[in-house]
């Protein structure tokens, strides 16, 4: 079968609205269009005119999956504009609320949305019945990453206890290490969850990808670093609109990234794992070299497999911060606000999220500009289908259609999560 029409109307379960319409004749693909048609939400237009002290808070609010990854680039956007240094404490709480909202987040995306599609299941539950201790497991993983931005940051959803220059309150170590028998729980589940994931079959599919991530010279690539990739870029945050654009396509309300003259690139868990492998931890580094998982790794589909090793890596880090914690003299330093731009970028646990904002000298917001990991990968979602469809024309239109579903959903959890689309027809030309 090497002629037909795929319109996939809406996708269900997504944090926004998509669609995918792909048309093939005699073999070749003669039109595709992956469409996030949600209505725009004026975000970056909203916060003209606001102090900059409301940003965090107000940018927590674009995703209820990942608020901390917003909070922190628009906290470092502004600490970069006001020369703010934190102490080492201040640093570790911060990646301790991260990796809680990255392992409650990839342990979502990869047992409850994205495990089913290679075991044939269309949703969690139907694979319940089959695996219930994997799932109890896996829940278990998401409760204790929901639990660590209860402790650090307020509350699980919008956490409310960052801000610029610090924390509003800061744990005592005897209060901290409380907290060690659920980390050490948590990995040890991690790891029985990464093994059960390896053994999964994975499609036969690689691409030559340019992995975009933030890498640290001295730890895994999160919330601070220079932005590079694995074909020669390596530039400092405030370099990011130099590099990169956005632009508008005519079917989609989201704005599509490209690397200016170079076109798509990848960022997430697997742009990460390539590129700050050398960077895990014994322990984690030591789960991935077991199953076989080590860089070059090309193949979107086992990207699932790249959030297991930072889920792992996520407790493996919590608990070294968690044994090292040294309180830091006060909870938050003193802000002197100036005139001028500010530029932050930390790794969202779908990819890198890059903010931009312009103050005058009382601090209010002249201009916003906010780049989310699920606008860079769109315009690289579309190549993999592109290079996907040909290879797939012959299958049953169900199939077929799970298979483009499978090959969004390896890429985030906001756009991609959904357990099958509705409203699917195919037209046989």
């Amino acid at each position: 079968m090497k002629s037909r029409t795929v319109k996939i109307d809406y996708l269900a379960r997504v944090e926004g609205e998509g669609s995918l319409y792909i048309k093939v004749k005699k073999g070749e693909i003669i039109d595709l269009r992956f469409s996030i048609f949600e209505a725009p939400r004026f975000f970056e237009a909203f916060l003209r005119g606001r102090s900059y002290q409301e940003v965090p808070d107000i940018t927590a609010r674009i995703c209820g999956i990942c608020p901390v990854a917003y909070v922190m680039s628009s906290i470092y956007a502004f600490e970069s504009l006001f020369e703010i240094k934190v102490e080492k404490g201040i640093r570790d709480l911060r990646k301790l609320l991260y990796f809680g909202d990255w392992i409650q987040s990839h342990a979502l995306h990869a047992f409850m949305l994205h495990a089913p599609d290679f075991l044939g299941y269309d949703d969690a539950l139907k694979m319940a019945k089959d695996h219930p201790e994997i799932v109890r497991k896996a829940l278990r993983v998401k409760r204790i990453g929901n639990d660590i931005m209860s402790f650090i940051g307020g509350r699980e959803i919008h956490p409310v206890s960052a801000c610029i220059g610090g924390f509003y309150k800061v744990p005592t170590k005897a209060k901290l290490e409380s907290i060690k028998g659920m980390l050490e729980e948590g990995l040890k589940l991690a790891e029985d969850l990464t093994r059960w994931a390896s053994e999964f079959e994975y499609p036969d599919f690689e691409q030559d990808y340019e992995f975009v991530s933030l890498r640290h010279p001295d730890e895994y690539g999160i919330i601070e670093g220079r932005i590079v990739s694995n074909k020669g870029l390596n530039i400092a945050v405030n370099e990011y609109d130099e590099y990169f654009e956005e632009y508008q396509v005519p079917y989609s309300n989201a704005l599509q990234s490209r690397i200016k003259g170079r076109g798509s690139y990848m960022v997430g868990p697997l742009a990460r794992f390539n590129l700050n492998f050398d960077k895990l931890l014994p322990r984690s580094k030591s789960l991935a070299e077991e199953i076989g998982f080590k860089p070059p790794i090309k193949n979107p589909f086992k990207s699932i497999l790249a959030r297991c090793i930072e889920i792992a890596y996520g407790f493996e880090e919590s608990l070294r911060i968690v044994n090292e914690y040294v309180e830091p003299s006060k909870p938050r330093v003193e802000v002197k606000v100036r005139a001028g731009t500010g530029y932050g970028c930390t790794e969202a646990p779908r990819g890198s999220l890059y903010h931009r904002y312009e103050v005058d000298e009382r601090g209010i917001v002249l201009s916003a500009k906010i780049v989310p990991p699920t606008s860079q990968n769109q315009l690289r979602m579309e190549d993999d289908l592109r290079a996907l469809v040909p290879k797939i024309l012959d299958l049953p239109k169900k199939e077929f259609t799970w298979r483009c579903e499978q090959a969004i959903r390896n890429y985030d959890p906001c756009i991609s999560c959904a357990t099958h689309f509705l409203k699917v027809e195919i037209e046989r030309l």
